[in-house]
């Protein structure tokens, strides 16, 4: 029997569901041996067609919004385009973050192998920004790399804009990747966290997102629980009370 995908919200024009860690948001030539999409599976659950308005990577969890029809698809695009939205990110990264601060760092596009093969190569880079603050931090006493001790923090990302892997990234520019991050974090720090907490996968969670909506113009507050993996590392860390506690309500899928 398929698992249902957990839905947070659901009106007669649209429905968001908490993504999973490790599930496409739809089929795409980078991972063509996956059968399993979250179009497909909502599609299927909910016995209507749907329509993805924005992306979350493979590997990040939280907030996924579908429109019910092309004409509502097309107002919620707007919105996003318009980046007429809070989206709230929290990731796990490595060493002492700033207490706070504002990364406005250019992106130059980076093109998939497969989907992007007749996208210029030539483009400048993008405007990013990502407003961010740090909301725990914790020193382990374990040599990861030359020091004595290891340090990460809980980070809290808010972006201004929405470029590919821009958490990602941008946290990497500032020296503090997120643990789990195969391509932008540290092997090591990886390796580290699945050998001694059983933590394996991407650290980085989109559990809440802010919009109005395009026909009611009710505001509309989605909140998308922290995965159980994520909740697990919280506990053990005692960060608690570093998150709202509508956050740490874990939903297994």
């Amino acid at each position: 029997m398929t698992e249902l995908l957990p839905i947070i919200y659901r009106d007669e024009y649209m429905v968001a569901i908490n993504k999973p860690g490790g599930l496409l948001v739809h089929r795409s030539e980078i991972d063509r041996h996956e059968t399993r999409f979250a179009v497909q599976l909502l599609r299927d659950q909910i016995g209507q067609p749907v329509y993805p308005i924005h992306r979350l990577d493979k590997p990040t969890s939280g907030v996924l919004v579908f429109a019910l029809s092309s004409e509502i698809a097309r107002l919620l695009s707007d919105i996003f385009t318009r980046h007429e939205l809070n989206k709230t990110y929290v990731a796990l990264v490595r060493g002492f973050s700033p207490d706070q601060g504002i990364i406005d760092h250019p992106l130059v596009e980076e093109l998939d192998k497969y989907t992007d093969k007749k996208a210029r190569t030539d483009k400048p880079a993008q405007a990013a920004v990502t407003e961010f603050k740090t909301l725990a931090q914790i020193e382990l006493p374990f040599s990861i790399d030359k020091y004595p001790c290891t340090r990460y923090s809980l980070v809290q990302c808010n972006p201004h804009t929405g470029r590919k892997h821009q958490i990602r990234r941008h946290l990497k520019h500032i020296s503090h990747p997120i643990i789990g991050d195969a391509k932008h974090g540290k092997g090591n720090h990886n390796r580290f966290f699945q050998e001694k907490f059983g933590c394996a996968g991407l650290m980085l969670a989109s559990p809440e997102l802010e919009f109005i909506h395009p026909v009611t113009r009710q505001k509309m507050t989605l909140v998308a629980p922290l995965a159980a993996r994520f909740t697990q590392i919280i506990q053990q860390f005692d960060w608690g009370n570093a998150l709202p506690q509508h956050w740490l309500t874990a939903q297994d899928f």
